[in-house]
């Protein structure tokens, strides 16, 4: 479903690339994390595959076909809400469809189709400032999801709220993702996180470059059962932990030497 190919990215006069070389693959229905520290291109990946960065070299392909710029095959879910806040959740939810054409009428009953699908039905005319975080956060994935985008893209999108509201919209986000067969790229800094919302975790390390990548074998749905003392999540947790430790034990030995 999605494919980057030699993706790089220097930005301005720089020397060292903000991405190097990324090639990856996403299947249909699958959901893929990009994990690392701050700085090794996890979101510079996201925002050229959404075509809102333009790279230096690469392509990006959506079901086979170059997809070089923003499209209604693919959405975006930021870490901060992006929401307007002279909108209701109603009107920003359907501001997608808006832009796409579609009259009035049927762009807020698809709208509050999707509220109620985040749980949200009853505060369809409440606006950004009279919600929480966590629900303003919602009303963002709503929003991404009501134009039917063949691939989400989500950048640390649970990374604001407290621990409590993550892992209730983690669970919430597996079980439309079963339900809708959605194709995901999630860029996280959180090894948990990946774990238990991914198939496969992409493991990547500066400049821009991937070091590793893990098949999660843990079975879905990851909500019935106390999945963190299975003896596979404690293998795989140790395994990028381990791996992540080292690629900052390289980089820290490099810059002593210069």
């Amino acid at each position: 479903m999605l494919t980057l190919e030699h993706l790089c990215k220097t930005y301005g006069n720089s020397g060292t690339p903000a991405l190097a070389d990324l090639d990856l693959k996403v299947g249909q229905g699958e959901l893929v994390s990009l994990l690392g520290p701050s700085g090794c291109g996890k979101t510079t990946a996201l925002r050229i595959t959404g075509g809102l960065l333009e790279p230096s070299g690469g392509r990006v392909l959506v079901d086979g076909n170059p997809s070089s710029g923003p499209s209604p095959d693919k959405a975006m879910v930021f870490q901060m809400f992006n929401l307007f806040p002279w909108r209701t959740a109603e009107a920003n939810v359907a501001f997608g469809l808006e832009a796409q054409g579609v009259r009035k009428r049927d762009r807020l009953r698809v709208a509050r189709q999707y509220l109620a699908l985040v749980g949200l039905a009853d505060r369809a005319g409440a606006y950004p400032a009279e919600l929480s975080g966590g629900q303003n956060q919602r009303i963002g994935l709503a929003r991404a999801l009501a134009i039917e985008p063949k691939i989400l893209l989500m950048d640390e999108p649970f990374g604001s709220l407290d621990a409590l509201t993550r892992e209730h919209l983690q669970v919430m986000l597996q079980e439309i993702c079963v339900d809708r067969n959605l194709t995901i790229l999630f860029v996280t800094h959180s090894i948990d996180e990946a774990i238990f919302l991914s198939d496969r975790i992409v493991v990547m390390t500066t400049p821009g470059r991937v070091v590793a990548q893990y098949d999660v074998p843990l079975p879905r749905p990851r909500t019935g059962y106390d999945w963190r003392s299975t003896q596979d999540y404690i293998e795989l947790r140790s395994a990028i932990w381990a791996r992540l430790q080292a690629e900052q034990a390289k980089e820290h030995a490099g810059s002593a030497l210069t």
